[in-house]
């Protein structure tokens, strides 16, 4: 089941030398957004499987992956999910779909990711955003994703009442999330990416926060505030002991992105490439690598990526 829209031609892309591995594909992102995607932009996939070594099998056999299936089937259960890139074949007609970067996670692993007691943000931060789903492999499975995702948008305001230190509508909601979520990551984009972010989908939170504030309001954890009751506060302060645990929990979740890089170095190719592509779009910086850093980058790329996340601009630049 496709629906048409951006990047459904690629997601149909991926499911054809996928197999029957697949259970849905969920589009997020610039691409989505129009957040300034540049010429080269991937579309951003998060590719839901039933089984990583099947996926990764059909992958393999139809020459789509550079990497032996055993260890991108073991890499899948050491800190979900894995990326990927996916890039037709240039001299096929499904070049003109784009390419595609796929954070690839079980059932399990996406349901687990979107629950109330997520291992880290990472998939959470993301799909609690504006995201669309390009392609199902039947309505039951579109169901289910369905669900997780507004399972997701309803168990925001457990974790991000210690960050309302002032009252919001749900747009005000959406722009302090996006805040949190970006400042749990270390990013290469400008420092004010995440209002930018907001900007591309303040209707996308009106229309999902608020439903999730007046519960809290029901619940008996919000109250109304303002002139005309447009805006809401925690009936009471937020315990200590309860903002220290989501402390810890972005703390570790910012642990488990950045360990993450690691692994994107295996499991998607070219990326070294990509990621000098996109620093350069978003910070109008021109990187010229040296031999060192192209061929040992993980020894020798470090002093320049501390130094970029150390120096971002303040407001990303615009085309």
């Amino acid at each position: 089941m496709t629906n048409e829209g951006p990047g459904s031609a690629l997601a149909r892309d991926v499911v054809a030398v996928a197999g029957g591995a697949v259970g849905g594909i969920v589009l997020y992102g610039s691409q989505l957004l129009g957040a300034r995607p540049g010429r080269h932009s991937a579309y951003d996939f998060v590719v839901i499987v039933d089984d990583y070594r099947a996926f990764y099998r059909s992958l393999s056999a139809a020459g789509e992956l550079h990497r032996p299936v055993w260890l991108m089937s073991w890499l899948a259960r050491v800190l979900p999910p894995n990326t990927i890139a996916f890039v037709p074949d240039r001299e096929d007609e499904r070049a003109e779909h784009g390419i595609a970067k796929c954070l690839v996670v079980s059932r399990t692993h996406f349901s687990a990711a979107l629950s109330s007691e997520p291992p880290d943000h990472f998939l959470l931060g993301r799909l609690v955003q504006r995201v669309a789903v390009v392609w199902t492999r039947s309505e039951d499975d579109a169901r289910w994703i369905a669900a997780r995702l507004q399972h997701a948008r309803d168990g925001v305001l457990a974790w991000m009442l210690p960050y309302l230190d002032a009252p919001v509508d749900a747009a005000g909601l959406g722009r302090r999330l996006l805040e949190v979520c970006y400042r749990g990551e270390l990013r290469p984009e400008a420092t004010d990416r995440a209002h930018r972010i907001f900007d591309t989908q303040a209707d996308h939170f009106r229309e999902a926060f608020e439903p999730v504030l007046e519960r809290g309001v029901a619940e008996g954890v919000l109250v109304r505030t303002g002139e005309h009751g447009e805006r809401y506060r925690p009936v009471e302060p937020v315990s200590d002991a309860e903002r220290r645990r989501w402390r810890r929990h972005f703390a570790r979740s910012k642990t488990r992105a950045t360990l993450r890089w690691f692994k994107h170095m295996v499991t998607f190719a070219n990326w070294l490439p990509y990621i000098v592509n996109k620093v350069e779009r978003h910070t109008g910086r021109t990187i010229r690598l040296t031999t060192l850093e192209k061929k040992l980058p993980i020894i020798f790329l470090w002093p320049r990526a501390i130094h970029v996340l150390l120096t971002r601009p303040r407001r990303e630049i615009r085309s």
